[in-house]
């Protein structure tokens, strides 16, 4: 996936240069068993809603109804970043992996009663909803997560140099947001959440999203098998995909953000040209799916709010999507885990607060996976 270069370094829609940072000699990362990561559709199911909040009486009421939502503002109080008075917004998106009901089916997990967030994402839209920058948080990052109390009232203690995913599965979407805005110091104004059954149903409703790679993937643990060339991917396809380490590049989670990365992009150009205005049973599967997939803040927990929410992003084209990775470095005490590069990152959450673009200084020489541009839109 390479992204359209400007004159202007920064400019959303660019893309930095990554390097990969040399590990230890004869050390080879050697990624779990389990590949636990879900590439979140969230923003692509809230655009979907915009389509069911046309309906009225029992299909309004019904779809209401399918919405689930967390109230993040109340576990977390007062003592959180300013909301910004730029006209720009921030909006954590999470892809929840528990194995709980239909998940413990889907790609090749068991069920441990536990569940994560293998996949963070923080989607700053910029004033006038035209550009977007989207930073992945890699799962691996070793940080210092401070105490929370997650939504039921429960309280956990602040620890260190534990990994980002944890933040969720200790306290859930509360203290995952709390863990963001500590790192960053940006308000996230909404939250969205999607899990691996809804991921799929949403891509086969959609009818498939058409790829290319150019180099073949297999990967067993994700049941994802592709020959190097274009392909329209059913939605579990699409989670192999979006779920695979070993099949591509090193094996890291950073090469699987990259796929992420280059999905989002098919996705959202799929998206516009789907034609669902002109199918009425394909609109409402979608919206009948996308509102029982999606978990909110309690500020978009309803067809209506998250239909006005989501008409405000239609307007941003992949072209004007600058995806980045949060800069880190590998551990080299674990080849494993990755650690943050604080003075790059500030850089990040520093344009972001102003509302302006990433800098490219911030995107050069960080680790990286080697998947960048094995799959794009064709």
């Amino acid at each position: 996936m390479s992204a359209e270069s400007t004159p202007e370094p920064g400019i959303p829609g660019d893309t930095g240069t990554s390097g990969a940072r040399h590990r230890g000699k004869g050390r080879r990362r050697k990624p779990p068993r389990r590949n636990k990561g879900l590439m979140i559709m969230a923003w692509t199911a809230a655009g979907i809603v915009v389509l069911g909040g046309a309906g009225a009486g029992y299909l309004y009421f019904k779809l209401n109804g399918n919405l689930k939502s967390v109230d993040i503002d109340q576990a977390l109080g007062t003592d959180r970043p300013k909301k910004a008075d730029n006209g720009s917004e921030n909006i954590l998106v999470l892809g929840s992996d528990t194995r709980a009901g239909g998940n413990k089916k889907l790609g090749g997990g068991t069920d441990d009663g536990s569940a994560r967030s293998d996949t963070a994402m923080i989607v700053h839209v910029y004033k006038g909803h035209k550009k977007a920058s989207v930073v992945s948080i890699p799962r691996d990052t070793l940080i210092d997560r401070p105490s929370c109390t997650d939504t039921k009232g429960n309280e956990y203690p602040a620890a260190r140099s534990v990994m980002f995913n944890s933040a969720y599965s200790t306290g859930g979407a509360a203290c995952a947001v709390k863990t963001v805005e500590s790192i960053t110091d940006l308000r996230m104004d909404h939250y969205l959440e999607v899990d691996f059954a809804g991921f799929q149903k949403l891509i086969d409703d959609l009818g498939g999203v058409e790829i290319t790679t150019t180099k073949s993937i297999e990967d067993p643990d994700s049941h994802l098998n592709l020959k190097a060339g274009t392909h329209t991917l059913d939605g579990k396809q699409a989670l192999g995909l979006v779920r695979t380490r070993h099949g591509v590049g090193d094996g890291s989670d950073l090469g699987r953000i990259q796929l992420q990365q280059a999905f989002i992009k098919a996705l959202v150009h799929q998206i516009k040209d789907v034609g669902v205005f002109s199918n009425p049973k394909r609109l409402l599967d979608l919206a009948e799916t996308a509102t029982n997939t999606v978990t909110t803040d309690s500020d978009l927990g309803s067809v209506n709010k998250l239909a006005s929410f989501a008409n405000g992003l239609k307007g941003i084209s992949p072209s004007n999507m600058h995806m980045v990775t949060m800069p880190v470095a590998y551990d080299p005490a674990d080849p494993n885990r990755v650690l943050l590069q604080k003075k790059k990152a500030d850089q990040i959450w520093k344009a972001l607060e102003n509302d302006r673009p990433i800098p490219k200084s911030a995107t050069e020489g960080n680790a990286s996976g080697e998947a960048k541009g094995v799959v794009s839109a064709p």
